[in-house]
């Protein structure tokens, strides 16, 4: 999977953002995650080699924003260049996450309408509190693909009322890293059956550091935390 920063720099914006590890790597280095930048690969999906091609193939899925939020308040100005470049690479699947999806429609181009067939938006939550907040939004917005990442899940979450045939996947997962919050494995399973009821796609994407399951607490070391969640050999395919 490729990626496009076409900006970098985020805010943390809520309860899953304590412990963010864009801005705890960005610590380490000395940068500070809080200023917002436009990035010399703005351009990135559109650039052409000396042949004419463009650099970036076609037919592939381009994480877009990895380093921030596509709907950040600093990038408004820019976001309509952004949703262009996207249309333009119309051959390119684009998919990207946020947790300002009541930001959605600034800087949305004039002829976006009922959305574009190449991009996936899909909306983070990380407590019950969030889930009402932006699910609701969500839910009425004219996008054509919609996924749900509930990553880091902070406590048990009933989504069941935001779960249609427009969405086509929630994404769970814990928190990595020392001493963080804890995942409890009855929530991933129950986020699971409220997939399988709606037939709405499933995917348990990684433990956390921390994890609870069948009362006990264990401590996984972070190059276990996907491959022990495809394991567990819990994902569901709608059908």
């Amino acid at each position: 999977m490729a990626i496009w920063n076409p900006w970098r720099g985020c805010h943390k914006k809520s309860e899953g953002c304590a412990n963010c590890y864009i801005h705890r790597a960005n610590s380490r280095k000395g940068i500070n995650t809080d200023i917002i930048y436009k990035t010399e690969e703005f351009y990135k999906p559109i650039e052409k080699d000396k042949k004419g091609n463009f650099k970036i193939k076609g037919y592939q899925t381009v994480f877009l924003c990895f380093n921030s939020d596509f709907f950040v308040e600093e990038a408004d100005e820019w976001r309509k260049e952004a949703w262009e470049i996207m249309k333009t690479r119309n051959d390119i699947s684009f998919l990207f996450l946020t947790k300002r999806i009541e930001r959605f429609r600034i800087g949305l181009p004039d002829d976006y309408t009922d959305g574009y067939d190449n991009v996936t938006v899909c909306t983070t939550i990380e407590n019950q509190l969030r889930a009402d907040e932006r699910l609701a939004i969500f839910k009425e917005l004219p996008i054509k693909h919609k996924m749900i990442t509930i990553q880091p899940m902070l406590e048990r979450i009933n989504i069941l009322d935001y779960l249609d045939s427009t969405i086509e996947c929630v994404i769970v997962g814990g928190e990595s890293g020392n001493n963080l919050r804890p995942l409890n494995y009855e929530w991933v399973l129950d986020i699971r059956e409220q997939c399988i009821e709606k037939n709405v796609g499933f995917e348990f994407r990684q433990l956390g550091s921390t994890f609870i399951k069948d009362g006990s607490t264990y401590k996984i070391a972070r190059q276990y935390l996907c491959a022990q969640a495809r394991q567990a050999n819990i994902n569901y395919k709608r059908v």
